[in-house]
């Protein structure tokens, strides 16, 4: 199980509750991706949500880099809110450790905080812009 304050430290996450805080880590999972990987494939079907916690990461679509990743940072949203599919490379300049949320646990978070989940939606607008 993710302990509370891994996910505390993730800024769109900052501001809740212990409640809410311990109900979102228990859907969390942890993955690690090597430097060189890439957590997301443009084009491909995509059904989970990222926060980083270290490492650096490149978002990239098609030849051009979007911005840069780092730790505190989410990403994946767009594949689970729009229509499946991801939208961009993100490929690790470092060794990445991420928490990854899956498409039925965001569901349910969507849910459950519709507020946090609006939250998600509004940065996902933002970095489209």
């Amino acid at each position: 199980m993710i302990e509370t304050d891994r996910v505390r430290k993730v800024p769109l996450f900052a501001d809740l509750s212990d409640e809410d805080l311990a109900w979102l880590a228990e859907r969390f999972e942890e993955r690690s991706i090597r430097e060189g990987g890439r957590a997301t494939e443009e084009g491909m079907p995509g059904y989970a949500f990222f926060a980083i916690e270290a490492g650096e990461a490149e978002v990239q679509h098609g030849d051009s880099e979007v911005r840069k990743l780092v730790a505190g940072d989410t990403f994946g949203e767009a594949a689970i809110l729009g229509d499946g599919r991801r939208t961009a490379d993100v490929v690790a300049l470092t060794p990445l450790d991420v928490l990854v949320m899956h498409g039925a646990r965001f569901r349910e978070l969507q849910m459950h905080m519709p507020d946090l989940a609006a939250s998600i939606e509004a940065a996902m607008r933002e970095h489209r812009a």
